[in-house]
């Protein structure tokens, strides 16, 4: 079963310095249809103006993933990390008992555009933690690459929750597969482009639900980026 989330059906807040758009509910947007998927809780699409950002303010149990599109984001947080993230990077920051951290467009010129997704974490009131590791050598074409698991594995970031998270870069007519492992839930967010999930089209910022599928196709209608969370 695939359900779709369709990018316009999204909500949106437009704060001048900040345009963003919301899969799931998220501040102000409230929908009790759409709370999150199985642990994914929030899939925030960004973009910052110029020299913008969002100041000091503090988290508490979560796991928040930075991913960029385009740009670059600086990262301040009370553990001691600063940070640049560029595209082909994946940040995760552990929040735990409590963290403050600033995200600012490093730019005086041009927009970041970057994805914010927030998991909750299996356990609550475990220390703050950081991590930061670049993908763009490891990625193969047709392939996914893991960059986000619970146990870090083949070097990617670790997450505190049983999530498995992919990067799929597809050029167009090109298309790869994904088993789906027993009794797991899937949700795909297009990044760039437009793919097909199993004959279902999906353009770029829609998302999809899936549950009770064995196999996944991914094919690419046009060069594309989109992430796959492997979830319990």
């Amino acid at each position: 079963m695939i359900t779709t989330r369709q990018s316009n059906d999204r909500g949106h807040a437009n704060h001048g310095w900040l345009d963003s758009y919301h899969t799931f509910s998220f501040s102000s947007y409230y929908d009790p249809r759409h709370m999150g998927f199985r642990d994914l809780r929030v899939i925030n699409e960004d973009r910052v103006q110029p020299g913008a950002g969002f100041p000091t303010h503090s988290h508490q149990d979560m796991e928040i993933i930075s991913y960029v599109i385009e740009g670059a984001l600086e990262h301040k947080d009370s553990m001691g990390n600063s940070s640049i993230i560029r595209p082909g990077e994946v940040q995760r920051m552990t929040a735990g008992t409590g963290v403050t951290h600033s995200e600012y467009n490093q730019s005086k010129e041009e927009k970041v555009h970057f994805l914010q997704i927030w998991i909750k974490p299996a356990q609550y009131a475990i220390p703050p933690g950081y991590e930061q590791k670049n993908f763009s050598d490891s990625a193969q074409p047709g392939e996914l690459t893991l960059v986000a698991s619970q146990d870090g594995r083949f070097n990617s970031v670790t997450v505190h929750q049983d999530v498995n998270l992919y990067v799929g870069k597809l050029e167009s007519g090109a298309a790869s597969d994904y088993q789906v492992p027993q009794g797991r839930h899937v949700w795909v967010q297009v990044v760039r482009g437009a793919i097909d999930v199993n004959g279902l089209e999906l353009n770029v910022s829609d998302g999809a639900a899936i549950s009770e599928e064995k196999q996944l196709r991914f094919e690419a209608k046009a060069s594309s980026e989109f992430l796959v969370f492997d979830l319990n």
